[in-house]
């Protein structure tokens, strides 16, 4: 039998040839870092289950952004943790509150600096549920009051974007439609739009200090095993007004990734969570894998699903490794 005409191993035969023709490149200009900032001066707390990432007081914050234009990172998106929670979030959308100071300190040191807001209550609440709690429920349409207030004062600190993370009905429309009232319709939404009740978030709520004392949030995040759904919250969150759409977790949701790509003509952006990052990091301490190739590879996997934007605690790592 005739050898194939056909030789793939051709173009792999050396780097430069492997670079020549690769099909996804990553750029660091893709990369959102996720920070949480917390009360206080000269902190810098550790997260055990996060190796690498910290709470972080507003100075601390700045510190850590000094190298993010040098690596060309093209964001961050913050948390906050408030000093003391309540029932109502009330820190959530006070003016003065630890997000909104940590904005007016990033934009008045760095104005180029694209940041994010996560619109949420679940950070500020004393429950840890992400809304007001009626009946022993999440109420829906009062908690679109607070997401809508939180969001203008974002806006108003200067975030240059507002992400809700909520996944209340109606939520990107109640924001729209505040943000505009206010005078702030330039503002971009970037709708968590499907986003799963997934176990991969487990570190964050050590991180954000956010876990809910009673029940969990599967009433309101989407079921793990529902695409169909996903595409329809998606459709929805455009139809009142979101700029950009996010899924999350990342890595166990390509599919939905990819369907997103190919259904909607916004920019996609995913979410690699606090959960992957984790386990990355443990196996490559244990020995298990390279883990400069796994953060490379894993982040290649999202952005080749379609994702143009990756929200990722290796965004430093990852910038260095590809820049």
């Amino acid at each position: 039998m005739a050898f194939p005409v056909q030789r793939k191993r051709r173009l792999r035969a050396t780097e430069s040839l492997r670079s020549l023709v690769r099909e996804t490149r990553l750029h660091p200009a893709q990369l959102i870092l996720p920070l949480f900032v917390a009360p206080g001066e000269g902190v810098r707390k550790e997260i055990e289950s996060m190796p690498g990432n910290c709470q972080l007081s507003i100075d601390q914050l700045l510190k850590e952004c000094a190298d993010l234009e040098s690596l060309g990172i093209g964001g961050i998106i913050l948390f906050g943790i408030p000093e003391t929670k309540d029932e109502q979030a009330s820190g959530a959308y006070d003016d003065n509150g630890i997000v909104q100071s940590a904005v007016r300190a990033l934009k008045s040191e760095y104005p180029k600096l694209v940041v994010i807001t996560d619109v949420c209550n679940c950070e500020y609440t004393s429950h840890g549920h992400c809304g007001k709690i009626v009946d022993g429920d999440v109420d829906n349409d009062a908690t679109l009051e607070w997401l809508a207030k939180t969001a203008v004062s974002h806006a108003r600190a200067g975030a240059d974007i507002v992400a809700p993370s909520d996944m209340m009905d109606g939520r990107v429309a109640a924001i729209r439609k505040a943000l505009d009232d206010n005078g702030f319709q330039k503002t971009p939404i970037l709708s968590y739009a499907a986003k799963f009740a997934s176990v991969f978030y487990g570190p964050f709520r050590e991180a954000a200090e956010s876990a809910p004392q009673f029940g969990d949030r599967r009433s309101y995040q989407m079921d793990p095993a529902n695409a169909r759904e996903a595409i329809q919250e998606m459709e929805l969150d455009l139809e009142e007004g979101a700029d950009m759409l996010m899924v999350k977790p990342a890595m166990p949701y390509l599919d939905i990734i990819r369907e997103a790509r190919s259904r909607f003509h916004v920019p996609i952006a995913a979410y690699q969570v606090s959960g992957e990052f984790s386990m990355i990091k443990a196996a490559a301490r244990n020995g298990w894998l390279d883990g400069e190739r796994a953060i490379v590879e894993s982040l290649t996997s999202i952005h080749r699903a379609g994702a143009g934007i990756i929200l990722t605690y290796f965004a430093k790592e990852a910038a260095r490794l590809i820049g």
